[in-house]
């Protein structure tokens, strides 16, 4: 598991890394001491999870955790924070759990294993490829390497894939849950296979557009997404 520290103070992030060196599971892949320092990490090394503080000078890391919560595949997180009160904020952010400074080695074990529970939640979440629809009263499905991207119009899910599409019951933020190795969202409504982007394309008017390998349509990307996609690519 690839991790990321955050915290304004040096000696918060040395004691957090000496207790973090004996879980052979774990590469901390980086430091941050403020919150635009550590959005701009997240983007190069994509970790898994985020120790993350609090009380920071500038952008907090409640702010942090906003931002990233808007990515297509956002890291886990954990606060950290001298003033327990913040957990129902941490909770509310969708946090994988909170530490208690001064960080106790039991404290941090403790936490270690509700992550793990959750990683392995989320490891059985992607080895499911398949998306089932139904056509003509039989269920059918495919592949998921085997679609181009996914668009929603009038609360309905369109599935777009090699040899056709067809309606099915997910919304959008259900797929980027489901399958967070394989959708990237380009716009609010249309998600694409990252694994068959082509190119990204400027065009005459300021917009941008996808181009998908096997695909003949040219997906708008939107001003919100775009630095993500940029990222991506």
């Amino acid at each position: 598991m690839n991790v990321l520290i955050v915290d304004d103070e040096p000696l918060a992030r040395s004691r957090l890394i000496r207790l973090l060196e004996h879980e052979q599971s774990i590469v901390v892949q980086g430091e941050a001491s403020n919150g635009n320092e550590a959005l701009a990490l997240v983007k190069k090394q994509v970790p898994d999870l985020i120790f993350l503080d609090v009380d920071m000078p500038g952008m907090n890391g409640l702010q942090v955790a906003n931002e990233l919560n808007s990515l297509s595949v956002p890291p886990a997180v954990v606060f950290i924070t001298a003033y327990p009160e913040y957990a129902l904020d941490a909770l509310q952010l969708s946090a994988a759990g909170y530490l208690v400074k001064p960080i106790s080695e039991e404290s941090l074990q403790k936490l270690l294993r509700q992550v793990g529970r959750l990683n392995k939640v989320h490891f059985k979440k992607k080895q499911t490829t398949k998306i089932s629809y139904q056509l003509a009263g039989s269920y059918k499905s495919v592949e998921i390497q085997d679609v181009y991207y996914f668009y929603t119009q009038e609360k309905y899910t369109t599935m777009v894939f090699e040899g056709g599409e067809a309606l099915i019951d997910k919304s959008l933020k259900q797929l980027e849950i489901l399958y967070p190795a394989f959708v990237l969202r380009v716009h609010r409504n249309t998600l694409v296979n990252r694994n068959k982007i082509l190119a990204l394309h400027s065009l005459k008017n300021g917009s941008h557009a996808i181009e998908l390998q096997g695909c003949v349509d040219y997906l708008p990307v939107s001003r919100r997404e775009l630095k993500t996609v940029r990222s991506i690519l």
